[in-house]
């Protein structure tokens, strides 16, 4: 039987529950754990597929084709492992599952209730993630105290007792905040979040503290919140401050045996724990005397950061590997389409442009790539990257002056980028979308064959519109390369320029499959162009 650690939050909301879950995680794999990870969020959206992401920042795609929390996205990167529709559960999924049971008579005519029908479904979620698993971590999204996350908590209350003692634990995070004017840290906030979660009958094991970078927490601290807080030892006070990089958490833990703690608290063994790989890669991102090179990310949600963090955290992870270090330049695509490329492209060496729905800032996308396609800056397009990256080649280089996308003029008269009328047979997962996993065959000698090494991979998507190959004739007699295909309907998935230091885009989304250890080949190589156009240092040597 899997043992379950539950990790809420108190205080404020984003605190860094995912990267708390992702971390620990982390520490028990590396101790030789098999651990699942599951996010369960207490909005009623059936998943965050339909939000935008300045509601809810990126959109998580597994391999199953579920549309996650970006939390999902940690838990994969940090654990290196792949999730599953089970690691990502919303209100909206638990209410759909129980009005589905009660309009089949399932509950044989009983009242319908929060307790025990709603909190049954919970528990049975939480419980189907743990099949074959050592440890189970589940986050509860949101704040202790919000009227939406109770159901979860008093689930987590009868799933505790009904799992026994030494079976699972609670960890809590919270906020210490620093009063500057007066030199003070504030224990009452965490002691308040606690409080609120005893009087729901969860008792915190473990408080997870965060802090800004300059505070830091002595034993009179950890000695106050344990008392308070009726936690078994100060040392279950695990100090979390803001580090250099989030892949510095979980070696921030390790030094004050938070793995070790939970260990001994769920009765299992504390297997040895090797941090020399991990630690090397931490110190490579953080080393500042590693050369800097910049790529704009060109797209239409900039204004949130984590509408692209799967495409910064997969760009930091090929400097790693490319011993560079990547700055992120986050560009909106309306403002190329007001000012033109070249001043908002100034002084980067690589550019992507990412993924995306609807027509807003498309013309700056089709002009960032003939900006860069002409001017021979290192690109990598992604999923609509490739889609305007089609457009602009046939309205530039095939003549098509009118070429565009049905998802943007309908009645377009070179529809180069169209639905396809096999949408059943294709989108398997996805309803109408193409959403998951699904094999791509590449063309041996092209820049995807060197670039991955092999013939047959597979890569997630989220998309509804494909290439259409009423014209792919005519875009390869102009010199587009048609480098990948799905095999099972003969759709485009790659397309490059060989006469170019690096012009590559994919139908997929790549960056859901980078690992900070195994960066994606994609952006391994898109970052490798990069860095060859650094000058040597013989060069700055003759400045």
């Amino acid at each position: 039987m899997a043992k379950y650690i539950f990790v809420t939050g108190g205080v404020v909301s984003g605190l860094g529950k995912g990267i708390t879950a992702a971390s620990l995680g982390k520490l028990l794999r590396l101790r030789g754990y098999k651990v699942s990870v599951q996010k369960i969020d207490p909005y009623l959206n059936v998943d965050p597929g339909t939000m935008s992401p300045y509601e809810h920042g990126e959109v998580f795609v597994t391999d199953d084709g579920a549309e996650t929390d970006l939390d999902i996205g940690h838990y994969e990167r940090f654990l290196d492992i792949n999730c599953s529709r089970k690691s990502g559960i919303t209100s909206g999924q638990i209410y759909a599952s129980i009005l589905t049971k009660e309009r089949r008579g399932d509950y044989l005519g009983h009242t319908v209730q929060i307790v025990p029908h709603v909190t049954n479904e919970i528990k049975a979620y939480m419980r189907s993630i743990g099949e074959g698993q050592d440890i189970v971590i589940i986050e509860i999204g949101g704040t202790v105290g919000d009227l939406e996350q109770a159901v979860y908590i008093e689930a987590i209350r009868q799933f505790r007792h009904e799992l026994g003692a030494g079976n699972s634990v609670s960890v809590h995070v919270t906020l210490i905040p620093y009063i500057a004017s007066s030199g003070e840290i504030k224990t009452k906030p965490t002691q308040n979040s606690v409080k609120d979660l005893q009087q729901q009958g969860v008792f915190a094991d473990v408080l997870v503290c965060r802090t800004t970078a300059d505070v830091e927490l002595d034993q009179e601290h950890r000695d106050k919140i344990a008392m308070f807080c009726s936690l078994d030892n100060p040392a279950d006070v695990i100090h979390n401050h803001d580090c250099r990089t989030i892949y510095e958490v979980p070696l921030m833990f390790a030094k004050q045996n938070f793995d070790t703690i939970v260990l001994k608290k769920l009765n299992l063994k504390a297997n040895k724990c090797d941090l020399t790989a991990w630690s090397q890669m931490v110190e490579k991102l953080c080393d500042d005397n590693l050369p800097a090179v910049t790529v704009a990310i060109v797209g239409k949600y900039v204004a949130v950061a984590d509408a692209y963090i799967s495409v910064t955290e997969a760009l930091k992870h090929a400097g790693i590997t490319n011993n560079v270090r990547v700055n992120v330049k986050l560009v909106d695509a309306e403002n190329v389409e007001r000012d033109g490329a070249a001043q908002w492209l100034k002084g980067v060496q690589g550019v992507i442009v990412p993924g995306g729905f609807g027509n807003r800032g498309i013309e700056g996308k089709i002009a960032t790539i003939q900006y860069v396609r002409e001017n021979n800056i290192p690109f990598l397009g992604i999923c609509l990257g490739m889609q305007t990256c089609v457009i602009e080649f046939a309205r530039h280089v095939c003549g098509l002056k009118n070429a565009n996308s049905t998802e943007f003029v309908e009645n377009t008269k070179n529809p180069v980028i169209h639905l396809i009328d096999e949408q059943k047979s294709i989108y398997t997962k996805g309803g109408t979308m193409r959403l998951g996993l699904y094999d791509c065959s590449i063309q041996s000698g092209t820049l995807a064959h060197h670039l991955y090494g092999k013939t047959a991979i597979k890569e997630r998507h989220r998309h509804r519109y494909e290439f259409n190959n009423d014209y792919r004739a005519q875009f390869e007699k102009a010199g587009l390369v048609v480098s990948g295909v799905n095999p099972q309907a003969n759709l485009v998935e790659i397309v490059e320029l060989p006469n170019h230091p690096f012009f590559i885009a994919c139908q997929f989304h790549p960056e859901l499959l980078s690992r900070p250890q195994h960066p994606h080949p994609l952006f391994q190589g898109l970052v490798a162009a990069v860095a060859k156009r650094l000058p040597r240092q013989s060069e700055f040597e003759n400045l």
